[in-house]
C-alpha cells in the first residue's frame, strides 16, 4: 500500500482531469471486497450495498463519491428521464435506484450520454488516469475499471484499479482484455 500511497500523493497535487478519480480508485484497491452482484435494497441519495460486499460497477460508484459524484443520483435522473434509450436487459418496467447504478451496460449507456466517448485503442498512450474502460470478457460479460498509474518503479505505466472477483485490485491488465469502450467523465463536468 506504500506505493500506492505514493502515487495517490502525486496525484492530488496534479491538476489534471481524471487526477482525483485514479487518486479514490488507487485508495480503494486492496480492499477485501467479496464479490457480490445480489440485489440489495439501499437508500438514495447516496445509498450503497454493504461496504465489504461489491462488483465492478460498485468500485466506481464509490470512487466517484469519494470525487463528490453520485452516480446513483445522476444514473437514476436520466434513466427517469430516458428509460427506453437504456439498456432493457433485466425485464424492468421503470428505473429501480437500488440497482441501475451498479450495472455495467446502464453505466456503459450513462457515459455514453453525458461523458465524452473515445475510440477503443490498444494503444496504451490513448489512455490517461481517470479514464473509464469496459471491456468484453472471454465468457461474453461487460467488465469496467478505472485507469491509473503504476506503482512508483513502473510509473510510466498505466494499469486499472477494478474488482474482477477478487477484491479490488491495482493491475497491470488494460490490455490484456479486448477494450469495447472508453470514456472520460471528469467530475467537474458533472457538477
Amino acid at each position: 500500500m506504500e506505493q500506492a500511497d505514493q502515487v495517490i500523493a502525486s496525484l492530488k497535487a496534479s491538476k489534471a482531469p481524471g487526477s482525483a478519480l485514479a487518486a479514490a480508485a488507487l485508495a480503494h484497491s486492496g480492499q477485501q471486497i467479496t464479490f457480490d452482484r445480489d440485489y440489495y435494497k439501499i437508500g438514495y441519495p447516496g445509498g450503497d450495498i454493504p461496504s465489504n460486499k461489491g462488483m465492478a460497477a460498485d468500485v466506481l460508484v464509490r470512487c466517484y463519491r469519494e470525487t463528490g459524484v453520485d452516480l446513483q443520483v445522476l444514473v437514476h435522473e436520466d434513466m427517469t428521464e430516458n428509460f427506453r434509450v437504456y439498456p432493457q436487459l433485466w425485464d424492468a418496467a421503470g428505473p429501480d435506484t437500488n440497482i441501475d447504478h451498479r450495472r455495467v451496460p446502464n453505466l456503459q449507456r450513462f457515459f455514453e450520454r453525458k461523458g465524452e466517448t473515445l475510440e477503443p485503442s490498444r494503444n496504451l498512450s490513448d489512455y490517461k488516469p481517470g479514464d473509464i474502460v469496459v471491456w468484453s470478457l472471454a465468457n461474453a460479460e461487460t467488465h469496467i475499471g478505472i485507469v491509473v498509474p503504476g506503482p512508483a518503479d513502473r510509473a510510466g505505466e498505466l494499469w486499472v484499479v477494478h474488482n474482477m472477483g477478487a477484491g479490488v485490485k491495482w493491475e497491470d491488465v488494460l490490455l490484456d482484455f479486448q477494450p469495447q469502450r472508453h470514456f472520460r467523465f471528469p467530475a467537474e463536468a458533472a457538477k
